[in-house]
């Protein structure tokens, strides 16, 4: 695997104020690198890279921000909001963690999530960290101490990850919680109580892990560790390739990608769809029939929504019948693990 490097600054900088405050890259210039690479340069072997950044909320390509991010809290502590292209959930991140981006030729979405995540797993393995693979998308790491005998094992999360696809390239990027500020965290997130109860947690501190606690190496020595174990070559980017980085970059910054637009819909269900995450539906209907509709959620994409499902389903009764007759039969391969029926049942039950 090649690691892609940024071109580094003066070394007098870089010891002054770190690599980030040097260069003062958003998130946004990383998700915009992740398609540079994809395009332009992941031409035979896979690609891996690792940033950082200032306090940061990321949100789901399909994901509304009012109702993911409290907006007071964040504008309030400078937290900076941005989208991805990619599905999944909101997370915070901050200089205390380190995100990572894999970039590869290969499509089959459940090969990439499984290869990827079980790579990060066993690096933390080679580290004397006990961690697994699962759910959709996540790495979970197992308690320091042994649970009183009787009691159940509580594995933690330390890395989410989401996925998305270019012709041609599949991109997984995710987090990986060495530290971070707490406080931050939980009050710039707001996920539904429904989601929080379906994981089995009362707070999000529950539910994760920080590398920290389970390990004595510091966090640079970390990703010197990850580097060593994960990729075998280094190719460093241009001042061209920056360039190119930071024009893509704009799209990232707009408005209009960023908070999207909201019509109104006279329609809406909302439920958590086992497998596939929480699916909010938002449909325009006339005389029954669906003008307009669209999904919003944390659920991953793996084909083109808005050909294969959306446009689909336009001009279409909502009933049982006439949704049968009009979708489909796999759409696990526009939505991942969704299934037919139970999408019917979901649009259709109120």
């Amino acid at each position: 695997m090649i690691y892609i490097a940024l071109p580094t600054t003066s070394a007098e900088v870089d010891t002054a104020l770190g690599q980030h405050e040097a260069t003062g890259r958003r998130l946004s210039f990383y998700l915009a690198m992740e398609e540079y690479v994809a395009r332009r340069l992941n031409t035979g072997e896979d690609c891996f890279f690792m940033w950082q950044v200032k306090p940061t909320v990321i949100f789901g390509r399909n994901q509304l921000i009012e109702n993911e991010v409290n907006l007071d809290f964040c504008r309030q502590r400078g937290i900076e909001m941005y989208r991805r292209k990619s599905g999944g959930g909101c997370v915070y991140a901050d200089m205390g963690n380190v995100m990572f981006s894999y970039v590869t030729r290969d499509e089959n979405v459940n090969f990439t999530f499984n290869r990827y995540i079980n790579l990060v797993a066993l690096v933390l393995y080679k580290l004397g960290i006990e961690a697994k693979a699962s759910g959709r998308n996540d790495v979970l790491i197992a308690p320091t101490q042994p649970p009183p005998v009787g009691e159940e094992i509580i594995w933690r999360k330390v890395s989410g990850n989401a996925f998305y696809h270019i012709p041609g390239h599949s991109i997984v990027h995710g987090t990986m919680l060495y530290d971070t500020n707490m406080e931050n965290m939980v009050g710039a997130i707001t996920p539904s109580n429904e989601k929080l109860v379906s994981k089995g947690v009362e707070s999000v501190r529950q539910h994760i892990a920080l590398l920290k606690d389970h390990t004595n190496v510091t966090l640079e020595e970390f990703k010197a560790f990850v580097r060593k174990n994960l990729c075998d070559s280094e190719l460093t980017l241009t001042d061209e390739d920056i360039r190119c980085i930071e024009e893509k970059e704009k799209e990232y910054l707009s408005d209009e990608f960023i908070y999207g637009r909201n019509p109104h819909y006279s329609v809406t269900r909302r439920k958590r769809l086992e497998g596939v995450g929480e699916m909010e539906a938002r449909m325009e209907l006339k005389n029954g029939i669906i003008k307009r509709i669209n999904l919003l959620g944390d659920f991953f994409v793996v084909g083109d929504l808005d050909s294969q499902l959306l446009n689909v389903l336009r001009n279409v009764r909502l009933s049982e019948e006439a949704l049968r007759q009009a979708l489909p039969e796999q759409l696990d391969d526009v939505i991942l693990h969704l299934d037919r029926s139970a999408f019917i049942r979901f649009l259709t039950e109120p």
